[in-house]
């Protein structure tokens, strides 16, 4: 789109002579010369003055969430030319309208039949999750044998279990052995099972195969989303039996997930949290959730 305007004194003004005198003048993009600069402002994050606001950002702002896995303020702003605070506005829009999830500096796709990326997952509340997994760690003895799952909050409690001594962990999570490596006190085993390259994750038969030949001390789990009704939930039908395994072949039980999986929701059950002996987690669950809890004698420890 072109805007035909001619300087005159302090204001930009248009008369039937303007599209012959217009014939001599040079055409320049809307807001691009140096004299339309001073004297005619159109910003982009404005809505009565540019049309292109939100409507037009949104589609895109999901489109780069689809194909990177989350978004940031700073880089939408950049993107866009418009301010910080019209982007958050923009995230909180897409967060309320359920597509999209804030995250700190940014959003990621909200959930729904398949998880969102590892990265993103990782970037999630690492605050919250990290006190999860101190608390954690603080109540598992040494000289005790424990599995640690699929996740990113397991992967916070193996980085919280590094100067503990004499244990033995099973896991069929590739990124907790690599951080239990640096272990020398801890004997790590992995199960076998079919490699999920998008976080490291071992399923399948063989995993559950593998974890029945054990009985744990301790199991510490994670999941993707937990329901209204103490439902411990995820996208993977796979994980769900080698989860499911691993709380069978275990004396104690402990969930590790912080409040963002209040919020969410997938497909395939694990197990309820009266499954649980122990939910860790960084901010109180709903009272009607809290009061099946105690029914169920499972320990909610809220952790900061």
């Amino acid at each position: 789109m072109f805007v035909y305007v001619r300087k005159l004194g302090a204001r930009a003004t248009y008369s039937p002579e303007f599209p012959k005198i217009l014939a001599f003048l040079p055409l320049f993009p809307l807001g691009k010369t140096p004299e339309m600069r001073g004297n005619v402002r159109f910003r982009a994050d404005n809505k009565r003055r540019f049309p292109m606001s939100q409507s037009f950002r949104h589609p895109e702002i999901l489109d780069i969430a689809r194909q990177e896995g989350k978004v940031s303020v700073e880089g939408l702003a950049q993107h866009f030319g418009v301010t910080l605070q019209t982007i958050r506005r923009d995230l909180t829009d897409l967060a309320e309208a359920g597509q999209l999830e804030r995250v700190h500096g940014g959003a990621v796709l909200a959930s729904g039949t398949t998880n969102i990326g590892y990265e993103a997952r990782r970037s999630i509340n690492p605050e919250g999750k990290t006190a999860i997994a101190r608390a954690c760690a603080a109540q598992i003895p040494e000289n005790s044998a424990l599995f640690l799952g699929i996740g990113t909050s397991t992967e916070a409690v193996a980085r919280a279990l590094v100067h503990h001594k004499d244990l033995m962990v099973v896991t069929n999570n590739m990124n907790v052995a690599s951080i239990l490596a640096a272990n020398h006190d801890c004997e790590v085993i992995v199960t076998g099972g079919q490699l999920r390259r998008s976080d490291g994750g071992l399923v399948g038969a063989l995993a559950v195969e593998t974890i029945r030949r054990f009985k744990f001390d301790l199991a510490v789990i994670g999941c993707s989303a937990l329901d209204a009704d103490g439902d411990m939930l995820d996208y993977d039908i796979q994980e769900i039996s080698v989860s499911q395994a691993i709380v069978q072949q275990s004396r104690r039980t402990a969930l590790v997930a912080d409040h963002s999986k209040f919020t969410r929701h997938a497909p395939a059950k694990i197990a309820s949290l009266r499954d649980v002996d122990t939910f860790y987690t960084d901010a109180a669950p709903a009272e009607v959730l809290a009061e099946a809890c105690r029914g169920w004698a499972t320990e909610v420890q809220v952790c900061h």
